[in-house]
């Protein structure tokens, strides 16, 4: 596993995670971008993002409850514990970075 910074789309998106709970699949995540951070993130953009983050250890995926409608369970997700270290870590160097600094 990588230990280097998580990329913008990235934190956005486990960050959306860790905001959604256990309700954490791909819709659920795009509409929390839109809402609350303002980007418009293509659903495919966040599924290769979060099978990314899967393969490295930083998200799970786990079946959620099946849609009203019917149909197979959702594919939810959410963020380990390395997953919150990793963003913490990211957090941090960048706080580092931008000490002192005004902007």
């Amino acid at each position: 596993m990588s230990k280097e910074a998580l990329g913008e789309l990235q934190q956005l998106i486990m960050l959306a995670l860790l905001r959604l709970g256990s309700d954490a699949y791909g819709a659920r995540v795009r509409q929390e971008l839109i809402e609350v951070a303002g980007r418009d993130v293509t659903i495919s953009a966040i599924y290769v993002t979060l099978v990314r983050l899967e393969d490295d250890g930083l998200v799970r995926s786990f079946d959620g409850a099946t849609p009203p409608t019917g149909g197979r369970p959702r594919r939810c997700f959410s963020v380990t514990h390395a997953g919150r270290e990793r963003l913490r870590a990211t957090r941090d160097m960048a706080a580092r970075m931008a000490a002192g600094l005004t902007v």
